[in-house]
C-alpha cells in the first residue's frame, strides 16, 4: 500500500469509545453499517464503562465517545478534553429480578424504595462497580434511598466488575435482583431467568451523549470522521436509524428532540 492509499484508509477510520449497553444492546451492530453506507467511513467501536471510555478519550486514543454519565461528561467537559456535546438519544433503566421476587418489589414505580426493600430483605442484588453510567444511577438510587448497601451485613450486595450484558445475565443464574437498561436486558437477559419487576419512575431516565475528542489537545484524532458522525447522528437519517432499531418488535432507543442537522 502506498502512503497515500494508507493515509486515505487512516482518514476512513473512525474510532469511537461506547458505554457497553450501547454495545450490548445491539444497537452499534445495527447503526455501524448504515453509517458506513451513507459516508464511506468505517467505525471501529471499543467498548467501555462511560468513565474508562471517557479515560480513554483523555489519552487521544479515540475519536468520539457516546457515554450516559452526564457528571464524568461535565468533568470531561470542563477540562477542556470535549467538543460538540450532545444528547442523541435515551432509554429507560429497569431493575431486574428473579420470577419469584423474594424482595416483593413486582410492580413498584418507586426505584429508591425497591432498592430498600431489596436491602431489607437481604436478596442478592448484582451492581456493576465500575464507574460506568449505569452503576453511578445505581449509586445515585441507594443515596435516595437513605442505604450505604456496602454497609449492610450478609454478603448480599455483589459486584461483578461487569459489562451490562454479562452482569444481566449473571443476575439470571444467580437469582439476582440488577438495574439494567431495558435494551441490555431485552438483548442479553434470559427471561425464563428473570423479569422486569421495577420500571417507570421518572429517576430511570437514562440519556446517552456524543462527545468528541478536542483536537486542540490531540491534534492526531480524525476530526473530520468524527465531526460526520455527529452530523449523521443528529440527522433526520441517523435519528430515524436510531428509533428503527428493534428487539422482539420493541422500540430499544429513543432519538433525543431537538433541533435536526
Amino acid at each position: 500500500m502506498t502512503p497515500a492509499a494508507a493515509q486515505e484508509k487512516s482518514e476512513r477510520l473512525l474510532v469511537v469509545a461506547a458505554t457497553t449497553s450501547v454495545h450490548d444492546s445491539g444497537l452499534f451492530d445495527y447503526l455501524v453499517p448504515r453509517f458506513y453506507a451513507a459516508t464511506g467511513i468505517t467505525i471501529r467501536v471499543v467498548s467501555r464503562a462511560s468513565a474508562n471510555a471517557l479515560m480513554t478519550a483523555e489519552r487521544g486514543t479515540i475519536d468520539a465517545a457516546i457515554v450516559n454519565d452526564a457528571e464524568a461528561l461535565d468533568r470531561f467537559a470542563a477540562a477542556g478534553e470535549g467538543m460538540r456535546r450532545h444528547r442523541v438519544m435515551f432509554n429507560r433503566f429497569v431493575i431486574v429480578g428473579p420470577a419469584a421476587d423474594p424482595a416483593g418489589v413486582r410492580g413498584m414505580k418507586d426505584a429508591a424504595g425497591a432498592l430498600r426493600e431489596i436491602a431489607r430483605q437481604r436478596a442478592v442484588f448484582l451492581s456493576r462497580g465500575d464507574d460506568s453510567g449505569t452503576h453511578v444511577a445505581e449509586q445515585h438510587l441507594w443515596q435516595a434511598a437513605g442505604v450505604n448497601p456496602k454497609a449492610r451485613s450478609g454478603g448480599w450486595y455483589r459486584e461483578t466488575g461487569l459489562g451490562m450484558g454479562l452482569t444481566v445475565r449473571m443476575a439470571g443464574r444467580l437469582g439476582a435482583y440488577a438495574l439494567t437498561d431495558r435494551a441490555t436486558w431485552l438483548k442479553a437477559g434470559d427471561p425464563g431467568l428473570s423479569r422486569v419487576l421495577v420500571d417507570g419512575d421518572p429517576r430511570l431516565f437514562n440519556p446517552y451523549e456524543v462527545v468528541l475528542v478536542n483536537p486542540a489537545l490531540h491534534p492526531h484524532v480524525n476530526v473530520a470522521a468524527a465531526n460526520t458522525l455527529v452530523d449523521w447522528l443528529l440527522s433526520a437519517e441517523g435519528k430515524s436509524a436510531i428509533a428503527e432499531y428493534r428487539v422482539n418488535g420493541e422500540q430499544m432507543f429513543t432519538p433525543s428532540p431537538g433541533e435536526t442537522n
